[in-house]
């Protein structure tokens, strides 16, 4: 088997514990709810092309995603897991293209495989791969497009079939979330592939021009439909988006100067990568460490100017993040092969690893506390446990004494994969609420399924209580009698009593019966994130 493909199937199967296995566990967060209520209404209301969200318009997001998770929806009805899973096979092609483009950038196995396992181990890609929302099909059609567009660039000849691809993979990135990986990603990379790589461009002014005109046709068709025929709404909408990245989640410029933390366990080797005095005398292909430093960089700065600003947008730093430290690792490893690395080379490699494997061995002893002692894991489980993760700790050990960086690296990754097969389980338990009552129990009432359900209007209703209930809840002025009266029989949603929250003239002409109290809070009272939101009182009413 040659080396390529002995790589792409052991990244196969690690992408198989890091995107699919346990990937039930984590409690469905608003934007996977948003975008499954989207979907579950795209397949049961054919609101394919104007999706909507609990009854309104929903056109703030491009549809491609949610086209995917509806057809999920299709073939495994109301299955988190399956969608998840599409996710997953996102995050699985990202991590294909990234293997690619690093193998072209420096023709070197050791760097692309050392670069991918590290991408595979950084906690928000993990994260995002396991979430059904929208942020990794943007970032992997992009780096798709990014892939094509490098190899188009540096082969000679018109090379129309990587700008065709480049073309295709930019449009489907701008219909899974606008221009979000255009400007996150894609813009750092071409400022600095401008700075430090040389480029073949005889002959290629129409390919690129047909990647720009393909481009433009995948990701503005359905931008012109709803301009069209609903001109209206999507003038509200682009106001709207344009509003909110400049006045929601405002946060301070220097909001994102803890980017290197995103990556988790390589946190402090992405500040090692910044050594640039040392690593530019030292790394053999410094012009390439060079750009992927500075497409980093420079996707930082960029989503720094932005106002609006969240963790989870810094996802696409940990693709240039990851070929940095591929470049630490590559020159480790050939320099130790060579009797030639020097003391600082070695330090820095020591600290690292050495780091990394005291917080293993303190992985056991943070499992009793945060484990053992809240009854989430068994003794015999801890003991199993423990005798695992020491023994891969003295693994590690072994990675430093004998000075063997990839040995490292792997190490790393049985740790996540341990970590996913057998501590991803515990996950939810370490957030719940124990007086948690998910409203999803009401589709097991008979005397509910038939009736439509409502909220008061102008209260704030969270997403998630509809992906919860599996049904449509909409706005109902309670205050307008005759509004209520043509409702009748509903259910409808209070945060209080019902006879605290309608009005008393409506007890003349309506009967109630209370069905139950949900409280729809994953955190525990005790915790900043428990809110009166996720509370309701579930009613039927009906005409005396």
């Amino acid at each position: 088997m040659r080396i390529k493909h002995l790589h792409l199937f052991l990244l196969l199967i690690i992408c198989f514990f890091t995107f699919f296995v346990n990937n039930k566990v984590i409690y469905t967060d608003i934007m996977e709810s948003r975008n499954i209520v989207t979907a579950r209404e795209m397949v049961y209301d054919g609101q394919w092309m104007v999706p909507t969200m609990n009854g309104e318009l929903r056109l703030e997001k491009p549809p491609l995603p949610t086209w995917i998770a509806a057809g999920v929806e299709m073939v495994f009805p109301d299955n988190m897991e399956a969608q998840r899973a599409m996710a997953g096979l996102a995050g699985t092609l990202l991590v294909f293209f990234f293997y690619r483009l690093g193998k072209r950038l420096t023709q070197n196995d050791t760097f692309a495989l050392a670069s991918s396992l590290v991408l595979c181990t950084s906690y928000n890609l993990i994260l995002m791969g396991r979430t059904a929302s929208w942020d990794i099909y943007c970032h992997a059609f992009m780096l798709g497009a990014i892939y094509f567009l490098y190899s188009g660039l540096q082969e000679k000849g018109r090379q129309w079939k990587n700008f065709l691809g480049a073309g295709i993979f930019l449009g489907l990135s701008f219909l899974g979330k606008g221009p979000v990986s255009f400007y996150a990603l894609f813009l750092p990379f071409l400022v600095s592939y401008a700075l430090f790589l040389r480029s073949s461009l005889e002959k290629k002014g129409l390919p690129i021009l047909l990647m720009i005109v393909i481009c433009l046709l995948i990701s503005g068709w359905w931008y012109l439909f709803i301009y069209f025929f609903h001109s209206e709404e999507a003038r509200y909408v682009l106001d709207k988006e344009s509003t909110a990245w400049i006045e929601r989640n405002v946060r301070p410029w220097y909001y994102y100067s803890t980017f290197f933390l995103e990556t988790g366990v390589w946190s402090l080797m992405v500040l090692t990568t910044l050594l640039v005095p040392y690593w530019n005398k030292k790394l053999r292909l410094n012009r390439e460490y060079l750009f992927a430093l500075c497409w980093m960089l420079f996707l930082v700065v960029f989503l720094s100017l932005l106002p609006e600003k969240k963790n989870r947008y810094l996802l696409p730093v940990l693709i240039p993040a990851a070929y940095t430290i591929g470049f630490l690792f590559t020159y480790w490893t050939e320099e130790i092969r060579k009797n030639q690395l020097d003391k600082t080379g070695k330090w820095l490699y020591l600290i690292n690893a050495g780091l990394v494997t005291l917080i293993i061995f303190a992985l056991p002893i943070i499992g009793y506390f945060i484990l053992y002692q809240k009854g989430m894991l068994s003794l015999t489980s801890l003991l199993l446990l423990t005798i695992l993760i020491w023994g891969l700790g003295a693994f590690m050990v072994t990675s430093i004494t004998q000075l063997k960086p990839m040995r490292f690296l792997s190490g790393v990754v049985i740790l996540f994969i341990i970590a996913e097969l057998f501590c991803m389980p515990y996950i939810g338990g370490l957030v719940n609420n124990p007086e948690f009552k998910s409203i999803s129990g009401i589709r097991q009432i008979e005397a509910l399924k038939p009736l439509p359900f409502y909220s008061v209007a102008g209260q704030e209703l969270r997403i998630e209580l509809v992906y919860e209930a599996n049904k449509k809840i909409r706005p109902l002025d309670v205050n307008n009698t005759q509004e209520v009266l043509e409702a009748l029989p509903c259910a409808i949603l209070t945060h209080g009593r019902v006879g605290e929250e309608l009005p008393s003239v409506l007890w003349e002409k309506v009967d109630t019966v209370w069905i139950d109290h949900y409280d729809n809070n994953r955190r525990p009272k005790t915790t900043k994130r428990y809110s009166n939101l996720f509370l309701y009182n579930i009613t039927i009413l009906k005409k005396k």
